[in-house]
């Protein structure tokens, strides 16, 4: 998700974001002062950005397009947790 310079890192294959959804949801359940409310939305939004991009990219392949809805209903899941607290 980010690099070691703080930048984001484009996710582009479905292991990047089976492996960026773990991470996120590390980062947002992590105690580190050093990871402030902004990055976290920062990274979630990135996140979301990113799944939609390859979401349309694949919307012609049947199984790919499943396996990046599986991630998407990951995600809503892990938002939905969110607004609950």
């Amino acid at each position: 998700m980010f690099d070691h310079d703080g930048q984001w890192k484009h996710l582009e294959t479905f292991d990047d974001f089976d492996n960026g959804l773990s991470e996120l949801i590390d980062l947002w359940s992590g105690t580190s002062k050093a990871v402030t409310k902004t990055v976290k939305v920062s990274a979630l939004a990135h996140f979301k950005e990113d799944l939609e991009a390859a979401t349309l990219q694949w919307t012609d392949n049947r199984a790919k397009s499943k396996k990046y809805a599986a991630i998407a209903r990951e995600l809503a899941e892990f938002e939905e947790a969110l607004k609950q607290g």
